[in-house]
Parts: structure tokens; C-alpha cells; sequence
């Protein structure tokens, strides 16, 4: 019965380590769809009550994130994501840790950022859904 016992905690707390497939793909889409100003793709992952933290304080809603993206105070032009920790506090809400290369035009300046980047997704009927973001820089070692 102990193995057995074992057996089954191990299972299942590798379970909880996999990060499912369609979260994952959901992360990667809006990265996507930030680069590619897709309103459409990020009206459907942004939660209607997204709190989303830049790496220099500045926050924004999900309206205001959209907004911005087309009124051409921010624009994307490299979006790249890698080395993602996955949390589930439950099935319909996970947290993603990753680093990002970012390269952007913010009022008409370029800039580059390495950043550490914190995610929270809650998934609901169409899917999972950006809820909080937040960011720090990292440090350049070069």
C-alpha cells in the first residue's frame, strides 16, 4: 500500500509539473499578437480585468494595452519568450515565469529589454486568458 501510495503522489505531482500544451500555445499567441498588433487574437487571450506591469512601473488594462498598441505610443518589433516555469494553483489558473528578449518603440524611441517576466492565466470559456503581467529587467552581463 506505501508503494502504491508512492506511486501515486509522484504521478500526480509530475502531473502538476507539465505545463499543459494549449496554455503554453496561448502564452506564445500573445506574444504573437503583440508584435503583430492582432486586436482580434488579443481581445480574445487579454481578461477583461488585466493588470499588465512594464518593467519601468507603468501599468495598464487591457483597453489601454490595446489602445496603445495602434495609437502608436508602443510598438513591438521582437517579442521572444523562452525558459517558461509553469504553476497551476488550480485548473483554471496558472501562473507562467519566463525570460523575454524585447524590442520595441515606445513614443517614437527604440529600445531594447532582457526582461524576467511573472504571467497569471485563468482560463474560462474561450480559453485561457492573460490576467496579470508583470516585469523586471535583468541585469546584462556582457
Amino acid at each position: 500500500m506505501k508503494t502504491v501510495l508512492t506511486i501515486l503522489i509522484t504521478f500526480f505531482s509530475l502531473a502538476a509539473l507539465a505545463q499543459p500544451a494549449d496554455l503554453r500555445a496561448a502564452a506564445e499567441r500573445f506574444d504573437k499578437a503583440m508584435v503583430e498588433k492582432d486586436s482580434a487574437a488579443l481581445r480574445i487571450l487579454v481578461h477583461p480585468h488585466l493588470s499588465y506591469g512594464h518593467s519601468n512601473a507603468w501599468v495598464q488594462g487591457n483597453e489601454e494595452l490595446i489602445k496603445d498598441l495602434f495609437n502608436g505610443k508602443i510598438t513591438y518589433t521582437k517579442v521572444e519568450s523562452r525558459d517558461f516555469v509553469w504553476t497551476s494553483t488550480s485548473p483554471t489558473l496558472a501562473t507562467i515565469r519566463s525570460t523575454a528578449d524585447i524590442e520595441y518603440v515606445l513614443d517614437g524611441k527604440p529600445g531594447k529589454l532582457k526582461l524576467h517576466v511573472l504571467q497569471v492565466w485563468k482560463k474560462g470559456r474561450s480559453g485561457w486568458q492573460l490576467l496579470a503581467r508583470q516585469s523586471t529587467k535583468m541585469e546584462d552581463k556582457h
